[in-house]
């Protein structure tokens, strides 16, 4: 697989556009560009996760707490709703067993709570599925702000959609883990048309709606025959890097129909093996990818 056999420094190179820094001071600060300059929301995740050291689960939790108390106190965003949101993934939170990282991310829920910060729990290969949404499920149910996702390209998904009780907010995905045949389709037309299915069962339940994907068809499909049902419990979400800043502003400004927030996802590290990690996930699920990048470096060069 082409991904694989990039060499580390070069991948290094490609990922620099997708990465905001290897500081949270640096990925607070693209946040606050993107806001200032273009009224883009953003969530912010740490790249860190499947650890092996128990200093790094360390590391990885005194870092989510500094971003949470930083979000709250920064004052370059005109209200609470524009601020950034935060991202987690539990196997950032243990070594071992997955229910270990269950105390991590609840002390992590439970400041992002006490700030008024939201947080989203992001979600892992099919291992992970059942912790993470009876986390997220658990966290709804105390009242907390904490999002879920659900990956489309899972069998199973349809079947979760009943877990989410009105005003839950879900961000839907196909997701970028691949998966056994028995449990997930590899078909990525289907796994697009699921999202927008979905994304219509969630909002007649009464749930946040978070749209995440960078295909073009789709965006717009979402904003025309979704979103009008319930434009306030709608948003897009993209990821930094990938060149979508036109299909963002026609979003944004309502002329695809009505006007939404779209949100950047914005992951930093602490370390570009992180970094290197997170690029190389991205390439082999969307071969594409790797010209993006290519042509991003011909740009800058």
């Amino acid at each position: 697989m082409l991904s694989r056999i990039v060499p580390g420094f070069m991948v290094r190179w490609f990922a620099r556009p997708y990465v905001a820094g290897e500081s949270l001071a640096a990925a607070l600060d693209v946040a606050a560009a993107r806001w200032k300059d273009g009224s883009l929301r953003a969530t912010l995740d740490l790249l860190g996760e499947d650890v092996t050291e128990a200093a790094q689960v360390d590391r990885n939790v005194a870092t989510y707490l500094r971003m949470i108390d930083a979000v709250a106190a920064d004052d370059r965003y005109g209200n609470g709703g524009s601020r950034p949101s935060i991202s987690l993934k539990p196997s950032a939170f243990t070594i071992g067993e997955r229910e270990a990282a269950c105390d991590p991310v609840r002390k992590l829920a439970e400041r992002a709570h006490e700030r008024g910060v939201a947080l989203t729990i992001d979600m892992e290969d099919q291992r992970w599925t059942d912790l993470t949404l009876d986390l997220c499920v658990e966290f709804q149910g105390r009242g907390f702000d904490v999002g879920a996702v659900l990956q489309t390209r899972l069998h199973r998904t349809e079947g979760d959609l009943g877990r989410f009780a009105p005003g839950a907010r879900v961000r839907l995905v196909i997701g970028i883990y691949p998966e056994p045949e028995d449990v997930a389709t590899t078909d990525k037309r289907v796994m697009k048309e699921r999202m927008l299915a979905y994304s219509k069962t969630l909002l007649d339940r009464g749930v946040f709606v978070e749209f995440a994907t960078h295909d073009v068809e789709f965006l717009e499909r979402f904003v025309r025959e979704v979103a009008p049902a319930a434009p306030d419990r709608c948003e897009v979400q993209l990821l930094l890097g990938v060149p979508r800043k036109k299909t963002a502003t026609r979003i944004r400004e309502g002329d695809l129909g009505p006007a939404l927030p779209v949100r950047l996802y914005i992951p930093f590290a602490l370390g570009w093996d992180q970094a290197t990690a997170y690029l190389r996930r991205r390439m082999a699920e969307s071969p594409s990818t790797m010209w993006l990048v290519l042509r991003n470096v011909f740009k800058r060069s």
